[in-house]
């Protein structure tokens, strides 16, 4: 059996893709991203995936690898990662109320095929005050996620309503990972 690897150390990704009961390893990505890229949002988040799998595949070149790349826009502005308390708190303030996208790249690829699809899921936040913000900043540490929250904590909360795959938004894209599989001949019931 073909060696699966998750290009990604990422604790919410590979609960997804046990939950769908593959076997594989986690390796990350070394790759550089470039956020900057002139591209809209779907090709930057394809392109992201697949530099990540083509790094992965680099070291691993008979395997078969899972790379995705996700982030956050509003109104056609990429919300990446806050990293800090302040920049978190701005983001949820501009999110308040609003709808935005999670936004991700798929890409699975072996040494003679790749395959890449893009995913995009709409999130409606509800209207929420700054003591909303100051309390979930304090209870949640989201300031590794993209748009300061996470839909799978607190973060559900924040959140009125989604319209796609509720996975994609947590890290993986269920839907397009089982129809990529399908396409290199592995079959999730």
């Amino acid at each position: 059996m073909q060696q699966i690897i998750l290009a990604s150390q990422s604790p919410r990704k590979k609960q997804i893709l046990e939950q769908l009961g593959l076997v594989f390893e986690t390796i990350p990505s070394s790759y550089e991203e470039d956020m900057t890229l002139p591209l809209t949002p779907e090709e930057l988040a394809k392109k992201l995936s697949s530099g990540k799998a083509h790094d992965v595949l680099k070291t691993h070149p008979d395997a078969l690898i899972i790379a995705n790349d996700i982030f956050v826009v509003y109104e056609g502005a990429l919300l990446g990662k806050p990293h800090t308390k302040e920049k978190a708190r701005e983001m949820l303030t501009m999110l308040s109320g609003k709808t935005h996208q999670a936004v991700s790249g798929t890409t699975v690829l072996t040494k003679d095929q790749e395959m890449t699809e893009a995913t995009v899921t709409n999130i409606v936040m509800r209207p929420f005050t700054q003591e909303e913000i100051e309390r979930y900043i304090e209870k949640e540490d989201d300031l590794d996620a993209s748009g300061a929250y996470k839909i799978q904590g607190l973060g559900a909360a924040l959140i009125e309503k989604i319209d796609g795959d509720y996975n994609n938004v947590v890290g993986l894209p269920v839907n397009t990972i089982v129809r990529l599989l399908g396409k290199f001949g592995i079959m999730i019931p």
